[in-house]
């Protein structure tokens, strides 16, 4: 069973003290700030005081404000002080969905061998399946909007993250992603998404399964995720255990005046 505290803390150091920056953005320290800034901005951590997080948060706002760009603030349910959500959205930052950062323990623990009836899982290495892959996330999530394509095309071959299709009798049902931080002790499922019909076929269960076998094959010792409401349950059942919440808060650049 994990040790929800100590595996916290590591993920705290880990993942949010020392994140590695992706391509076209760059890790910034300010005081215990430490945020991301490029193409994609963010505040990962943060340990304030109750006395001086309010000038704190002002002055992240309006650096990201002169900046003319989104950022997103995480807030994890352990953050001080206890009132940080209420301070950022009195600065303006609007609350996105609640979710559960939960952890699996790749050491000790196993999801169990896919079923023989189940999904087909293929990762994917070449331009057709990611043309399933996108079939797949259109299905669950709606029309592209954010250049799936665009987003993966040059990262097929990419050691720290891999892409997966479910399939059903050759129809391309679902797919999520694997990303495999070099270094780190964890390694993250996201953007996983099942085609409305064919959910509750266990489907993302096996999407699972795929994942954490190859992140346990190069060596990570944890893998996370954050859940939402429809994901933690089945989450749990398959061994996952809640660390904390989180929660994102964006800031949106203010609006441009026309010349």
């Amino acid at each position: 069973m994990i040790d929800r505290g100590s595996v916290l803390a590591l993920y705290d150091t880990e993942m949010r003290r020392d994140p590695i920056p992706e391509s076209g953005t760059r890790v910034e320290r300010v005081g215990t700030i430490v945020r991301v800034v490029g193409t994609d901005n963010y505040v990962l951590f943060s340990d304030l005081t109750g006395a001086g997080a309010r000038a704190v948060v002002a002055s992240q706002a309006n650096f990201f404000r002169d900046e003319g760009v989104k950022v997103e603030w995480k807030v994890f349910g352990h953050d001080r002080p206890k009132d940080l959500a209420e301070i950022l959205g009195e600065e303006g930052f609007v609350p996105d969905e609640p979710e559960t950062l939960v952890a699996f323990d790749l050491r000790n623990e196993s999801l169990g061998a896919p079923s023989i009836s189940g999904p087909e899982i293929r990762q994917v290495v070449n331009a057709t399946q990611l043309r399933d892959a996108l079939q797949a996330n259109e299905a669950a999530f709606g029309p592209d909007t954010h250049g799936f394509l665009d987003r993966y095309r040059d990262h097929l071959t990419d050691p720290t993250m891999a892409l997966f299709v479910a399939y059903v009798d050759g129809s391309p049902a679902a797919t999520g992603r694997l990303e495999m931080p070099p270094g780190k002790s964890f390694a993250g499922l996201w953007g996983g998404g099942t085609s409305p019909r064919f959910r509750h076929r266990g489907i993302y269960r096996s999407l699972v399964a795929a994942r954490a076998a190859l992140a346990r094959q190069r060596g990570y010792s944890f893998l996370t995720v954050d859940a939402g409401a429809m994901s933690l349950p089945i989450l749990e059942r398959l061994g996952f255990v809640p660390l904390t919440t989180t929660r994102g808060w964006v800031l949106h650049p203010p609006q441009r005046r026309p010349p």
